[in-house]
């Protein structure tokens, strides 16, 4: 700990001889390798979320902001959606320690209205989504995402609540309760809204669709169906629940 102003503490570094290497280099190495790694994932069909984060990053403008609520969907936007660091674009997540559900989709609103320069992407997932997505009827009324930037919402649909439903499996195994969703057609739902919408069932489908949402003149939402086995970026329902009938009753 140094008790100094910044002014003066930089100062005292800037006089300073660098050493001549760095002890940590190898360290640094190895974790960058390790980061790298963890891009690379096994190919899912018929719809892959990891190939569709890396779709996003490679399509949206640099300073695009992402916004998310809570759920198991998050873990590939925050695993994929590289992120840049405040020194190049600003802010451009929000959410990463609200873990609040529901709120990606007001607080992807209010960033379009805010900076309707820039585009913004939401990924929500389907109940998630359920909680606030009356706000897609704000963003039309105020022109959200009808400017130079773009709104997109992307809603990952698995017909469940996937975190309570994987802490099921894993305490529970085959004992699932009150964790199934009963949902609309999102899509249908965005257009009575005055938003553009699609479906995407299949990794091939998405790029032009989000091409299209970039391109579109006003909010987007494009509803993703996910199978409700894929988990986590890592695992199944079914290796959790082999997993912890494995390990034998909780005590």
């Amino acid at each position: 700990m140094l008790q100094a102003a910044p002014a003066a503490a930089a100062k005292a570094l800037e006089a300073l001889t660098p050493p001549p290497d760095l002890s940590w280099r190898d360290w640094a190495a190895a974790a960058h390798a390790d980061y790298e790694a963890n891009q690379e994932a096994p190919r899912v069909v018929p719809l892959d979320l990891a190939v569709v984060m890396k779709t996003v990053q490679r399509l949206a403008p640099a300073d695009t902001v992402y916004t998310n609520g809570a759920g198991n969907y998050s873990g590939w936007l925050h695993r994929y959606v590289r992120y840049h660091g405040l020194q190049h674009d600003g802010r451009t997540q929000l959410a990463p320690t609200s873990g609040a559900m529901g709120y990606g989709l007001p607080a992807a609103v209010a960033a379009a209205l805010l900076h309707p320069e820039r585009t913004v992407v939401n990924v929500a997932g389907d109940g998630d989504f359920l909680m606030t997505g009356q706000e897609l009827a704000t963003a039309s009324g105020y022109g959200a995402g009808s400017g130079a930037g773009r709104l997109v919402s992307l809603v990952v649909d698995n017909g469940s609540y996937g975190t309570i439903r994987m802490h099921q499996e894993r305490d529970y195994p085959g004992r699932v309760s009150g964790s199934e969703l009963f949902n609309p057609d999102f899509a249908a739902l965005a257009r009575a809204y005055g938003w553009r919408a699609s479906r995407v069932d299949r990794t091939e489908d998405f790029e032009p669709a989000f091409a299209q949402a970039l391109t579109a003149g006003a909010p987007t939402l494009i509803h993703l169906k996910l199978d409700v086995e894929i988990s986590t970026t890592r695992s199944t329902l079914t290796a959790i629940r082999r997993a912890a009938s494995a390990a034998g009753p909780r005590p």
